[in-house]
């Protein structure tokens, strides 16, 4: 009996051995192959090669690399901004590139993000190399992003769906009164209308001044750029706009003199080849393949190029389900790294984002003032650095907008769920035990009690007047001069130089060139600081995640984004300075 059972240990001792054993192989094999696809090699362009630029996909400032998106096969592209500005710059030194062909599609970008490649593709043109746009379609941003080049091609079927801005917001309070939950809301400034929905049935005169003025005056920005590159008035573009000749076909649209001539996309591929004088086929490049290329790093001291991109979030609240990039206190100490680092003379922070945890960006905030003690910070705003995203920005020694970016919004909230007549209807109830008056604050079984609201309202209240604080001090304003042009209203940047928010408009490289200004530094290198992973480590952390939301996007498809709507408003605790939900890029 005993050989019997020594037997049985020593077999099952093996088995584990041995599984563990193939794990480990199969493991060294997915990594393997994961970095064999994403490794790219050595690109070298052959003469009269062309810049192919798909306009496909959704813009973001620095996306974070998936190790596992290839083996997915995911319809929907993430379109680095960084890349594409880099490939239109090399494309325009390198002389074996002669042009760049911008093909149109469903391409879903903040008009911030448009306004930096528009004005990258413009400096390209200097360069004496053609543009050629090509679309079945164009969608409102991808023909103001496509508006600058020499020669626009669209389809004989096709649409330039050029019909004007809205803003649509979902309410949220007619569901809730079904279900029996009421939302306990808690906010300072009359603009603040990420609570509206779920406490109106419409829009606050307030918010929809607010919307109104942001939409238009972007609105205006489009119109004026399509105008100026099409060498047209800018009542010819709104005409078409305000008639709906958008349905009225191609022929209509050169005739306006928003499209240059109908082709079919093998047409617009004959006509490249006669651009750089290929008989036969083309060579294209793609943007990874361009930006790729080697390019003068620089020499001297190193500035800094440090991303902020996403929700602002605790870090423990991040869920597994969210694809979405985030800022979390990470920040704050990567901040602190820099202020260390000797080698670092400089600091830009790039910042696109809502808003989010107030807790959250005062901690970055402190971080900010903290490195200002020891060498400059500049802010450069993507598509939106409002309310938490200006928040972490107002401490810097200057703040760099684009004419189109969403700022401002100082303005705090906190929600917190009533779900008593929900629980009612269900037929659960409950009783609590405590030792003192306010151990179950925050109970969503209960009503709140008079005392309790009022302790929270003053707790909002006291975080506003710290955002206030925060936003004078860094501003070299009084705290009425900024309550003046806070209670929570987005301002467009431009309205924001106007109003002393912001210093001055410009892209990624005026920040720059601003912080070597401030440095007082006439040679320095770019250092390029970065959240990424080693591939090991994004392995191991994104093979659960990212396999449980690309399975649930697959499911809900277009609805997607509502569930990552509703998984923002879920991790909302606290008090919280962001933007409404439901913004959305062109």
């Amino acid at each position: 009996m005993k050989a019997f059972f020594k037997t049985i240990l020593a077999s099952t001792i093996g088995v584990i051995v041995g599984l563990t054993f193939m794990g480990i192989i199969g493991l060294l094999a997915l990594v393997g192959l994961v970095a064999g696809l994403t490794s790219t090699p050595t690109y070298v362009p052959s003469n009269n090669t062309v810049l192919r630029i798909d306009l496909n996909g959704t813009i973001a400032d620095n996306p974070a690399e998936d190790p596992l998106a290839l083996l997915w096969k995911e319809d929907e592209t993430t379109l680095s901004l960084k890349e594409i500005l880099k490939a239109i710059k090399v494309a325009g030194e390198d002389p074996r590139i002669n042009g760049i062909y911008l093909r149109a599609g469903n391409l879903d970008g903040g008009s911030a993000s448009l306004q930096s490649i528009r004005r990258a593709l413009e400096a390209f043109k200097e360069s004496g190399k053609f543009v050629v746009a090509y679309g079945d379609n164009y969608t409102q941003g991808c023909y103001y992003l496509c508006s600058v080049a020499d020669r626009l091609f669209l389809n004989p079927q096709g649409m330039v769906m050029l019909n004007g801005l809205s803003s649509q917001t979902m309410f949220f309070t007619g569901l809730m009164e079904k279900l029996g939950v009421e939302m306990e809301v808690f906010k300072v400034g009359s603009y603040k209308g990420a609570v509206e929905p779920f406490l109106l049935k419409k829009l606050s005169d307030e918010n929809r001044e607010q919307i109104q003025s942001y939409i238009s005056t972007i609105w205006g920005h489009l119109v004026e750029g399509i105008a100026s590159s099409r060498r047209m008035s800018t009542d010819a573009v709104e005409q078409f706009a305000n008639e709906g000749l958008a349905f009225a076909g191609a022929q209509k649209a050169i005739d306006m003199g928003l499209i240059d001539e109908q082709k079919y996309q093998p047409e617009v591929d004959r006509f490249i080849r006669e651009q750089t004088g290929q008989e036969n086929k083309q060579s294209y490049a793609s943007v990874s393949e361009v930006a790729s290329l080697d390019t003068p790093k620089g020499s001297g001291p190193k500035i800094a190029l440090l991303y902020a991109e996403g929700e602002i979030v605790p870090r423990q609240s991040v869920s597994g389900y969210d694809l979405s990039q985030v800022i979390t206190e990470r920040l704050a100490d990567q901040l602190i790294e820099l202020k260390e680092d000797k080698e670092i003379k400089a600091v830009v922070l790039r910042i696109n984002s809502p808003g989010g945890s107030f807790q959250v960006a005062d901690q970055i905030w402190r971080q900010v003032e903290e490195l200002k003690k020891e060498k400059p910070i500049v802010i450069s705003m993507g598509d939106a650095a409002a309310s938490g995203g200006y928040y972490i920005a107002c401490a810097a020694n200057r703040i760099i907008a684009e004419s189109n970016t969403l700022t401002g919004s100082i303005g705090v909230f906190s929600l917190l769920p009533n779900t008593t007549r929900l629980a009612d209807k269900l037929g659960i109830g409950s009783d609590v035990v405590k030792t003192n008056p306010y151990a179950d604050l925050g109970n969503s079984m209960r009503p709140m009690s008079a005392d309790e609201r009022a302790l929270l309202q003053h707790q909002t209240e006291q975080a506003y007047r710290t955002f206030l604080s925060r936003c004078a001090d860094g501003r070299s304003m009084t705290t009425e001069q900024v309550d003046r042009v806070a209670q929570g209203r987005v301002w467009t940047g431009s309205q924001a130089v106007d109003l002393g928010l912001v210093d001055d408009l410009g892209g990624l490289q005026q920040a720059i060139s601003d912080a070597a200004e401030l440095a007082q530094l006439d040679h320095y290198q770019i250092k390029e600081i970065t959240t990424n992973k080693s591939l090991f480590e994004e392995l191991f952390a994104t093979t659960g995640p990212t396999i449980k939301a690309n399975l649930l996007r697959s499911f809900l498809g277009d609805d997607f984004i509502y569930y990552q709507t509703l998984q923002q408003m879920r991790v909302s605790s606290g008090t919280q300075a962001r933007l409404p939900y439901d913004i959305r890029p062109l």
